[in-house]
């Protein structure tokens, strides 16, 4: 059994270890500064808790040496402080952050490191660059690569048709942070909660904008190879204009905590969700004008006995789909690993990867 320590024992930090622990091959620490949260985790004999705080660096890096792996289910605002002590210690070092300045960090702590780094394994990003990279690898040239992703209430009832369903930080920060996108072959930088657009999948109505961190490091390994590719995340109509309002007209961008209490208070959570992934790509083959659609919803089910949302579900399954390819020796032992260095067929062939095929693991809905 390979030592794993998970960082963070809120919902997601808490699923990723129940996955780990009941697939028999790993022994997983979760730490967390709240006691709490430590306390709430699901028994497994695989599983022990442990109260660290992360600001105290030594105690991080006594946890961390010897370990196999540290995944990070921290906020994103305190994973570099994870990623430099895995660094210090040697221990690989996983992360779910969609936050850009965290994911150059990282990159930089991983030269000539002698383990691996490999950031961004969650859903979007994560599971959704190794999605368009695999349509993309079937073109002679691209032309357009288009992501869309959003975890969304079953049965919205409330103006935002919408419910909390993982970080609120997160949540947060992808709605106001710059966003990156290939223009006419050039990577640039877009506002966060523009270019709002439509579109129907199964007879449902959503609208997409863009949000920050969606792309990856898929933006720069794809840059001068496509003409336009962005990321924007799935709603249902209506919220967009809601949450602008709120972010500009009322100045909540300047006032994150305001934001944060008033989204977590008058937004109730639900573990009734639904994943819609939706990917097209568009270019050339055989001197004909193609394109390539993946389309899948993910819902809530049953996952290691227990009940979990969509959004745990597929960010836990990404993550430990993503160590478990490590572990295998599939993926580079050491530097900086890129998700779209993992091929689709591999990830979902992986015994976590097929959590993103209800049919395959056959998923019972909650509700």
């Amino acid at each position: 059994m390979k030592d794993i320590v998970v960082m963070g024992a809120g919902k997601i930090g808490g699923a990723i270890a129940l996955m780990l622990a009941d697939s028999g091959d790993y022994r997983v620490t979760v730490a967390d500064r709240s006691a709490a949260q430590i306390a709430a985790l699901d028994r497994h004999a695989s599983i022990s808790g442990v109260t660290v705080d992360i600001s105290d660096r030594a105690a991080l890096e006594a946890l961390l040496t010897g370990k196999f792996a540290v995944l990070s289910a921290a906020p994103f605002h305190l994973t570099g402080t994870i990623a430099e002590a895995a660094a210090k210690v040697g221990t690989h070092y996983l992360d779910l952050t969609e936050d850009v300045a965290t994911t150059r960090k990282v990159e930089a702590l991983a030269e000539g490191a002698p383990s691996a780094f490999i950031p961004q394994c969650g859903l979007a990003p994560g599971f959704i660059s190794i999605v368009a990279h695999d349509l993309a690898s079937h073109f002679d040239t691209l032309d357009s690569v288009r992501m869309r992703v959003g975890a969304l209430p079953q049965y919205p009832s409330n103006a935002l048709n919408y419910n909390l369903t993982w970080s609120t930080d997160g949540l947060i920060n992808e709605y106001i942070e710059p966003c990156e996108a290939i223009v006419e072959g050039r990577l640039i930088t877009v506002p966060a909660m523009e270019e709002r657009e439509e579109f129907s999948l199964d007879g449902v109505t959503y609208e997409a904008f863009n949000t920050s961190g969606g792309l990856g490091t898929l933006a720069k390994t794809l840059e001068g190879k496509v003409r336009t590719m962005n990321y924007r995340t799935i709603r249902y109509p209506g919220h967009q204009a809601i949450v602008k309002a709120l972010l500009n007209d009322f100045n909540l961008k300047n006032r994150r905590d305001v934001l944060k209490d008033l989204f977590e208070n008058a937004l109730p959570a639900t573990m009734q969700d639904v994943v819609v992934i939706f990917v097209t790509v568009c270019g050339w083959k055989d001197g004909r004008y193609l394109q390539d659609t993946y389309a899948n919803k993910v819902y809530a089910g049953v996952i290691a006995g227990k009940k979990m949302s969509a959004i745990q579900i597929t960010t836990a399954a990404g993550i430990c789909a993503t160590l478990d390819l490590l572990a295998n020796g599939t993926l580079p032992q050491e530097g900086f690993i890129r998700q779209e260095q993992i091929t689709l067929p591999a990830f979902l062939e992986n015994r976590f990867g097929r959590a993103y095929d209800p049919e395959a693991v056959k998923l019972a809905r909650v509700g």
